[in-house]
């Protein structure tokens, strides 16, 4: 069995939900706190293993390459006493044992698509998917590395699943397990009545590399995208596929209240303004 060593970032969305703020500057680079929303999840793979993030990105995210490339600039300049911890935080955005890759995404043709973007660079082997708006918080485990975990006792392809509202089932992949806990379906923002479950897939993946066929296979779908549930639905039909409930803390940075509430959250978990924040709002509750 091939190590899980390779990660694909779709990162080429132009985060319309999140104008005027996004006009000029990748949804990705938005911060929770004091650092970029895809720096998270970067550190997420990296803590589970991975070597090689591939960005899958547009010809306005030039400011995701910025980030993970070196500044000798900046660098120089935080060669001083005093500046000692901030050269350090620079230099651990990504670890020097990791490679990054870039690849584009030249239409906006979906999820799907943006991961067959990556096939020549992924090859033959298993790799994992990210989609940075999905924060999970998980300080004991990562989800990535829970999943990753479960590959290797099971050669199965990965979901990462989570119970959602019956009212939300038309915002998420829901899926439809068998008796073994295998998935037999997965069905794309259905109706609360139509729903096979309330196990929504969110955004974490492992894919053996025999998903490229499938969305080759597929074409486009719906909204004139090719999607990445119709290729899954096509490989269940063939491989195992697994859910898996991750534990660790989802936020939804796609959307404005998540993005707030991982904020407030992770504020409050900072080590430096935890303090301050709670006190901060308990004066404003009052």
């Amino acid at each position: 069995m091939k190590r899980i060593r390779k990660a694909v970032f779709p990162v080429a969305g132009l985060g319309t939900r999140f104008l005027p703020a996004t006009k000029a500057s990748p949804k990705e680079m938005l911060t929770i706190v004091d650092r970029p929303i895809i720096q998270y999840a970067v550190d997420e793979a990296v803590r589970a293993g991975i070597d090689e993030v591939i960005f899958v990105t547009s010809e306005t995210k030039r400011a995701i390459e910025d980030h993970f490339d070196v500044n000798i600039e900046l660098e120089t300049k935080l060669k001083k006493p005093g500046k000692e911890s901030l050269l350090g935080e620079l230099r651990s955005i990504l670890p020097l044992s990791v490679t990054c890759v870039y690849t584009r995404q030249h239409e906006p043709l979906g999820l799907g698509h943006a991961v067959l973007c990556a096939k020549k660079i992924v090859g033959d082997e298993p790799f994992a998917v990210l989609l940075a708006d999905d924060l999970i918080y998980s300080p004991e485990q990562s989800a990535l590395s829970q999943m990753i975990e479960r590959y290797e006792a099971t050669g199965a392809n990965i979901l990462a699943v989570e119970m959602v509202k019956p009212s939300e089932t038309d915002q998420y992949g829901i899926i439809e397990l068998n008796a073994e806990g295998e998935v037999i379906n997965l069905v794309e923002k259905p109706s609360p009545e139509l729903a096979p479950s309330n196990l929504g897939v969110v955004g974490r993946y492992i894919l053996n590399s025999s998903i490229f066929e499938e969305l080759e296979k597929i074409g486009i779908g719906t909204g004139g995208e090719i999607q990445l549930t119709d290729g899954i639905c096509r490989l269940l039909k063939k491989e195992t596929v697994i859910a898996h409930r991750f534990e660790g803390i989802r936020y939804d940075c796609g959307s404005k209240f998540g993005y707030v509430k991982a904020n407030i959250d992770y504020a409050l978990r900072h080590p430096e303004l935890g303090g301050a924040v709670k006190q901060y709002l308990k004066e404003k509750l009052r």
